[in-house]
């Protein structure tokens, strides 16, 4: 494939002058709504795979494609390059470019989870890792559960009052039993982000420290900045935290709080480890600041639970939400913590909602002790241990190495983020990137979050292919790392 660079114009085209697109391009570039490299070879990889574009149909220049697309050719010439590497389009010389065999179809994932990481243009992919959902036919059934608590005379009670306990007693019971902290204070919210952002607004204000683990889940990062606070990046590893990062920023920061995931992280999957717990402990003793944990993943995580406070009680409140566990349309999570932290947060919610629905709780509570549902649970886990192992072994073969983590995501190391996802789209498969997740603006490495809990197994050996090549693909221009 010859591509010839030339000066490039005021609108990205190369060219000294404009020239009108013909009705043949304008047809081949139906479906291109994102301009960048990856959204031209999502695109023309999804009409391809369609069958729109049929195999031997002679492709538009890269220049007719820049002009009509107002880009730079060289942004073309990268979508290009990495259809040819997925097998999607066929150079021969000057003959021109001819579309390929197309790949199978592969159907579509769920709805996205996290809008602000994808584009508009995620039909175009065959293939989507970047939602962080889990797999729907993996969750316990939520009609038999209504259907068991219909004859339950307790529900009509619950639902023709405004007063009584705002947490059930039996709920708070069930999750006391296995609370890794004494917790003086128990409420349930809706969601793990509602329970993170109350805690936040109650407790921290414009221009306070937060510290955060880097990479981070982005909604956190949001949060703060809404309220004005500075998300301040404490590296970790496979462990956790690092404790000498965790000192030098308690040291020249001085925060108010820290907000973390004590296991399968996202996007890392790292778990505290207890050599962890109390090195990280035995630096935040008799420091002045709220310890934010969310457990995002209970049910489904294989690592144990350690949380910090288990011997900072007086600093930790602990969430623990069941969205990946038993299903997103729950909106529950029990936060459980000294009342000193949470008393705030539930009168100011009073003046609002004032309670989670009680009958969700019954739902969940029922859910939570039903020998079924805890078995569809166990089952989940343990497919999502074994798929995301298949992947990381199918990787290893490839010459790629995946630190082990927990959860449903896999953390891989790319050589350049923009190029690995060019890469991917080319072959109609999505991934989340790492910016997002990164506190800082020139991360010393690159990666990509891909979720596993859809997969099924005949389509992890091709897909670990594509992924090998997409962690190995180079940038089309040198970037200047700063570190």
């Amino acid at each position: 494939m010859t591509t010839e660079l030339g000066p490039a114009t005021a609108d990205g085209a190369s060219g000294a002058a404009a020239a009108p697109t013909s009705p043949a391009v304008a047809e081949f570039l139906a479906g291109v709504h994102d301009r960048t490299a990856a959204g031209i070879a999502a695109a023309v990889s999804h009409r391809i795979r369609s069958g729109a574009l049929t195999p031997g149909t002679r492709l538009p220049t890269v220049r007719e494609v820049a002009r009509a697309l107002k880009v730079s050719p060289a942004t073309v010439n990268q979508a290009w390059r990495a259809l040819a590497g997925a097998g999607a389009i066929v150079a021969r010389g000057r003959a021109g470019t001819f579309v390929g065999t197309p790949p199978p179809p592969v159907p579509l994932t769920a709805a996205s989870r996290y809008q602000r990481l994808h584009s508009q243009s995620d039909k175009n992919f065959r293939i989507d890792l970047s939602r962080g959902i889990p797999d729907p036919a993996l969750l316990p059934d939520l009609t038999s559960a209504l259907r068991v608590l219909g004859g339950d005379d307790a529900i009509d009670d619950l639902s023709a009052t405004y007063l009584g306990e705002a947490v059930l007693p039996e709920l708070e019971a069930t999750v006391r039993a296995d609370w890794p902290m004494r917790a003086e204070r128990f409420t349930v919210l809706d969601g793990a982000l509602d329970a993170v952002d109350r805690l936040l607004a109650a407790h921290v204000r414009l221009g306070d420290a937060v510290l955060v683990e880097n990479p981070c889940f982005p909604p956190f990062l949001d949060l703060l900045s809404r309220i004005g606070a500075r998300a301040i990046p404490v590296g970790m590893d496979e462990s956790g935290l690092l404790p000498g990062e965790l000192t030098l920023a308690l040291d020249r920061y001085s925060p108010t709080a820290l907000l973390l995931q004590p296991r399968a992280q996202n996007p890392t999957g790292a778990s505290l480890s207890a050599r962890r717990v109390r090195e990280l402990t035995d630096i935040l003793t008799d420091v002045d600041l709220l310890i934010i944990e969310d457990d995002h993943s209970d049910g489904i995580a294989h690592s144990p639970l350690r949380s910090l406070g288990s011997r900072l009680p007086r600093q930790v409140v602990h969430i623990r939400s069941y969205s990946k566990s038993h299903g997103a349309d729950l909106r529950l999570a029990v936060a459980g913590g000294p009342a000193e932290f949470l008393d705030p947060l539930i009168e100011r919610r009073m003046l609002g909602p004032g309670w989670t629905s009680r009958l969700l709780q019954r739902v969940l509570l029922h859910m939570l002790t039903d020998e079924i549902a805890r078995t569809t649970v166990a089952t989940a886990r343990t497919t999502y241990r074994m798929r995301a192992e298949t992947l990381r072994k199918s990787l290893a073969r490839q010459g790629i190495t995946v630190v082990r983590g927990d959860g449903i995501n896999l953390w891989l190391p790319v050589a350049d983020e923009n190029a690995a996802m060019v890469s991917l789209a080319a072959a109609g498969i999505k991934a989340a990137p790492s910016g997002p997740f990164e506190v800082t603006d020139h991360p010393r490495t690159d990666h990509l979050r891909l979720t596993i809990a859809a997969l099924h197994d005949d389509e992890i050996p091709g897909l670990a292919l594509h992924l090998a090549t997409a962690a190995n693909a180079a940038p089309t221009y040198r970037r200047i790392r700063r570190v």
